[in-house]
C-alpha cells in the first residue's frame, strides 16, 4: 500500500512526522513517499503543486497531507499561492466528499467553550461537497461593473454553481453515512435567498426517496450556525455545499475543545482519499514544537479505515489517542489545570507508547 506523504508548510512537517511515526509503529506493509507541496512546492519547483507531487498523489493508494500556507507567499499571484495546491489536488484526484467528524472526548469537556451539559457526548459528522460551489464556479475575476448604482467602477465577482450530478453524489454519500449512524440527516442550504441552494434542496429531497429509513430535515445556514452553538447534539450528520461546509466544520471544531482535534477525509467515488487535519499551517507557532498532532494522527486513522481497508488498525490508533488523553497529557491548545502540558513530539511518542500496550 503506497501512501503519499505531503507535509506542506508551517506546522505541517511537525505534525505529519508524528502521524508517520504512528503509522510505522503499526508494522504494516506501507510504502511511504514524501514530496513537497504548497509553499515548499513553490520553493522546490516554482509551483505549489509540482508535477512530480501530483503524479505521486495520483499513483498512491492514499494521501496524508499536512497544511499549506505562509504569510510570506501572500504577495504571489493567486495561481502560485500555497493554498492552490490543495484545490488542485481535490480537482485532479476527483475528491468531492469531505468528511469531518466532530467528537468531544470526555476528557476534553472542560476545554470546550460551551458548558459541559450542552456539549458532552458530542458526536456529529459534517459532509462537505468539495469540488463545486463558489470556490470553483466560472466566470470569476475583476471587471468593470456593468450596471447598478456603481456602474463603471471596478468590481470583484464569483459564480456559485452546482450541477445536478454533483448534488446527487454528495447526497448519496451523506444518506449512506447517516444509515451507519443515528439515521438523521440535516441538509444545510440558503434556499430562501439563493437559486443554487433551492436547486440543492430539491435534489436532496428527491434523493431522500431512496433512503426512507433516514430522517431528513432542511436548515438554513444561518440557523445551522446558531444551532451548532445552542444545541449541537441535535445534529447527527450534516451535508452542505463547499463554502457553508468550510465555515460550519471549523465552527464545529471548536466545540471539541480545539481545532487541533479535528481530522478529515476527502474521498473520490472509489474511496481513495486525501487525509488532513482541519486546521491550517499556523506559521506563528511553526518550529516551536507546540502544535497538536492529534488531528493528523486521527486523520491517519481515517485513512486506514476508508481507503486502506485496515479498520482494526484505525481502531487501535483511536483507542491510543483516548488512552493518552485519559493519562492527562495535553498540548498547549487543550491544556487546562490539572493536566500535564507536553509538546508535539512528546504527544506523538505517547500515542506510539499507548499503541504498544
Amino acid at each position: 500500500m503506497k501512501i503519499a506523504i505531503l507535509p506542506g508548510d508551517g506546522i505541517g512537517p511537525e505534525i505529519v512526522a508524528q502521524a508517520v511515526k504512528v503509522l510505522n509503529a503499526l508494522d504494516e506493509p506501507f510504502e511511504l513517499e514524501t514530496a513537497p507541496v504548497g509553499g515548499a512546492g513553490y520553493e522546490a519547483s516554482g509551483h505549489p503543486l509540482p508535477e512530480a507531487t501530483l503524479a505521486l498523489a495520483q499513483a498512491a493508494d492514499a494521501v496524508l497531507f499536512g497544511a499549506v500556507g505562509d504569510w510570506k507567499y501572500d504577495t504571489l499571484d493567486r495561481p502560485l499561492r500555497p493554498e492552490q495546491a490543495i484545490l488542485g489536488l481535490r480537482k485532479n484526484l476527483g475528491l468531492f466528499a469531505n468528511l469531518r467528524p466532530a467528537i468531544l472526548y470526555p476528557e476534553l469537556a472542560g476545554a470546550s467553550t460551551l458548558k459541559p451539559e450542552v456539549v458532552s457526548g458530542l458526536d456529529i459528522l459534517i459532509i462537505r461537497e468539495l469540488t463545486g460551489d463558489i470556490y470553483f464556479g466560472q466566470p470569476r475575476g475583476v471587471r468593470e461593473c456593468p450596471d447598478g448604482p456603481f456602474k463603471g467602477q471596478r468590481e470583484g465577482f464569483d459564480t456559485m454553481r452546482y450541477a445536478e450530478g454533483e448534488i446527487r453524489r454528495i447526497a448519496h454519500v451523506a444518506f449512506q453515512a447517516a444509515q451507519k449512524r443515528d439515521k438523521r440527516l440535516t441538509s444545510v442550504d440558503k434556499a430562501n435567498v439563493l437559486e443554487t441552494f433551492q436547486f440543492w434542496k430539491d435534489i436532496v429531497t428527491d434523493v431522500h426517496k431512496e433512503y426512507p429509513d433516514v430522517a431528513l430535515d432542511h436548515m438554513y445556514v444561518d440557523n445551522a450556525a446558531m444551532q451548532l452553538v445552542r444545541a449541537p447534539k441535535k445534529f447527527d450528520v450534516i451535508v452542505t455545499g463547499n463554502m457553508f461546509g468550510d465555515i460550519l466544520s471549523d465552527a464545529a471544531a471548536m466545540l471539541t475543545g480545539s481545532i487541533g482535534m479535528l481530522p478529515s477525509a476527502s474521498l473520490d467515488a472509489n474511496n481513495k482519499g486525501l487525509y488532513e487535519p482541519s486546521h491550517g499551517s499556523a506559521p506563528d507557532i511553526a518550529g516551536k514544537g507546540v502544535a497538536n498532532p492529534l488531528a493528523t494522527i486521527l486523520s491517519a486513522a481515517m485513512m486506514l479505515r476508508y481507503s486502506l481497508g485496515r479498520a482494526e488498525q484505525a481502531d487501535r490508533i483511536e483507542n491510543a489517542v483516548k488512552a493518552v488523553l485519559a493519562q492527562g497529557l495535553r498540548t498547549p491548545d487543550i491544556y487546562e489545570d490539572g493536566t500535564r502540558k507536553i509538546g508535539t513530539e512528546q504527544m506523538g511518542d505517547a500515542v506510539v507508547a499507548a499503541l504498544a500496550k
